[in-house]
């Protein structure tokens, strides 16, 4: 699967296997800490996830201790790798 295909349609990218890594916590340890199924953080962690709920990203964000900004950014084009039209 190329990287363009990873995204799905969206430019937002998901830092959430370097802030694991980062804390040494797998990402069955979150799913579990958080209070959601390990198929759902893997969606996100792949960059497969159409939306996220605030309540799951707030306690993904108390449980690494962590701000969004920090898990999520957005990168204009990373989708199809041309830059988006105003």
């Amino acid at each position: 699967m190329a990287a363009a295909d990873d995204h799905e349609g969206h430019d937002i990218e998901v830092h959430l296997d370097r802030l694991l890594s980062e804390r040494s916590m797998t990402l069955a340890e979150l799913a579990h800490r958080v209070g959601v199924t390990n198929v759902n953080l893997s969606v996100l962690k792949n960059g497969r996830a159409k939306a996220i709920r605030f309540t799951t990203l707030t306690r993904i964000c108390e449980v690494l201790q962590c701000q969004p900004g920090d898990l999520l950014s957005y990168r204009p084009g990373s989708s199809d790798g041309r830059p988006r039209k105003p």
